[in-house]
């Protein structure tokens, strides 16, 4: 079986960390580089060529909306979901345009990234319940 390979950009190590032996303990999913800032996450992306990209908002160097955006213009077929504390409309509509195809809030559970993660990979789009209403409410409205 091929694993989905994944990069993680976070500016908080403990996150990195946490996530990266979260994510290994799954057979199917494997950490192939990581990043403490947006620059370090377009090279390293451009490097490894991983799957998915797991891409924090606020980060130093450059913001989660562009290294996304550079991301997504140089590594072709790679997904990038936002991991972020920002539930704020304005962050998620700029990750969305960006060219994330998943949006999760840090406070999901694990299991959430799990999932989105083998989503995003069979060229879905996920978004967390919290996501969904915010991105709706313009539509419903």
């Amino acid at each position: 079986m091929t694993k989905i390979s994944s990069l993680l950009a976070d500016d908080h190590a403990v996150v990195r960390e946490g996530t990266k032996e979260l994510l290994e303990r799954e057979t199917d999913l494997e950490v192939v580089a990581e990043a403490s800032d947006g620059r370090a996450a377009v090279q390293l992306a451009i490097q490894q060529r991983p799957d998915v990209v797991v891409m924090d908002f606020a980060m130093p160097e450059l913001n989660g909306i562009d290294a996304t955006r550079q991301i997504v213009a140089e590594v072709p077929g790679v997904k990038v979901i936002a991991l972020s504390m920002h539930s704020e409309k304005q962050f998620v509509e700029g990750m969305l345009r960006a060219g994330v195809v998943g949006y999760l809030l840090k406070e999901s559970a694990f299991e959430e990234l799990i999932k989105a993660i083998r989503i995003v990979c069979a060229g879905k789009k996920y978004l967390s319940p919290d996501v969904t209403d915010i991105v709706l409410q313009d539509y419903l409205s």
